[in-house]
């Protein structure tokens, strides 16, 4: 059984980011770069699979420039088999990664796709819901434990009113939340035996990927300070208070 295993790259999430002066986006010079700690945890999640006998091989996918190498390098270190690294300067949405993942899928053919639930720099929480409506697969979302079965994977997932348990049929994604796992440390002599470990260069050419009418980036800005707060000397006061803010 295999696993497709997406994989993004983005600002560490202990850096304070910064936006760039002419709002063009987040300045990532000189900032530290690492895994998007969910998709990290999906990582973690199906090599304790392969561990447990559940898959035979992880393949790492990762979208973006060249320096994106440095991610599915570390995902081979935790475990995975093999990886592909879909090189493009252009600004992907989650419409674009899910085209293209769906365009991986098909070539892959893997019996399970593991992403994290979102991405910590765009926050959007749709790659892996667009995924499957593309593919007309099975899918759970928000995932804090995963069992692995020969045709079907019964997944826990968290929901507003506590937890709600799916079973699906094969193949199925699955988007992974905080409390699935806790990403392995990674050594470094695992490092240096991932740098023999194989991956594969592709273009959204080669896949034949129309990524065109995808949205557009017009302005970054930071938010606005927020105003310190008054504290008032009874309830009376607050009610004429949020009265006169039109917030009652």
């Amino acid at each position: 059984m295999k696993a497709l295993v997406a994989v993004k790259r983005v600002v560490d999430y202990n850096v304070k980011v910064r936006v760039k002066a002419d709002g063009s986006g987040v300045d990532i010079g000189n900032v530290k770069m690492s895994m998007n700690p969910f998709d990290e945890i999906a990582v973690e999640e199906a090599v304790c699979l392969k561990e447990a006998g559940k898959i035979s091989e992880i393949v790492a996918v990762s979208l973006g420039e060249k320096k994106c190498e440095d991610v599915l390098r570390t995902a081979l270190a935790m475990g995975a088999d093999r990886a592909i690294h879909v090189e493009t300067d252009a600004e992907l949405d989650s419409r674009a990664v899910s085209k293209i993942l769906q365009k991986m899928v098909q070539n892959e053919q893997p019996q399970i796709i593991v992403l994290g639930k979102q991405a910590i720099d765009d926050d959007a929480n749709q790659t892996a819901q667009r995924l499957a409506a593309l593919l007309n697969a099975p899918q759970a979302t928000f995932a804090s434990k995963v069992e692995l079965g020969a045709d079907e994977v019964v997944v826990t997932r968290e929901i507003d009113g506590g937890l709600e348990t799916l079973a699906l049929k094969l193949p199925a994604v699955i988007s992974t939340d905080l409390r699935l796992n806790e990403p392995r440390f990674v050594k470094l002599p695992n490092l240096m035996a991932a740098k023999k470990k194989p991956l594969e260069k592709q273009t959204i050419e080669d896949l034949g990927v129309d990524i065109s009418g995808s949205l557009k980036t017009v302005s970054v800005a930071e938010p606005k300070a927020r105003q310190a707060g008054v504290k008032v000397a009874n309830v009376s006061e607050l009610i004429e208070k949020l009265a006169a803010a039109k917030a009652i």
